[in-house]
């Protein structure tokens, strides 16, 4: 049953996924919400001025969306890392008890 489970799943994701390209905006780009908060803002507030400016500023979106992904997996690593360790620290006392 769990092998039938796992590709039930995997058969969900990649429709998910391919759904995605067929469904979604024709000819659109992804903007990210830093851009649409500050079109907002602007649009409500003409002369508005940000407070900070960035500390580095990449070269271009695919640096700047390689450095975010990267970021995010490291901190998904960490995370899963630290759920893992505390898992594995339990399951060592439960075997312990027995």
């Amino acid at each position: 049953m769990k092998k039938h489970t796992n590709l039930i799943l995997i058969l969900i994701v990649i429709a998910m996924m391919v759904g995605a390209f067929i469904f979604g905006p024709k000819g659109g780009e992804y903007g990210g919400t830093d851009d649409a908060a500050e079109s907002a803002i602007t649009s409500i507030q003409k002369d508005y001025k940000p407070w900070f400016s960035p500390i580095y500023e990449p070269a271009s979106g695919e640096i700047e969306s390689l450095l975010f992904t990267l970021q995010g997996s490291i901190g998904a690593g960490i995370i899963f890392y630290v759920i893992g360790y505390h898992r594995g620290k339990n399951k060592g006392k439960d075997s312990q008890k027995d």
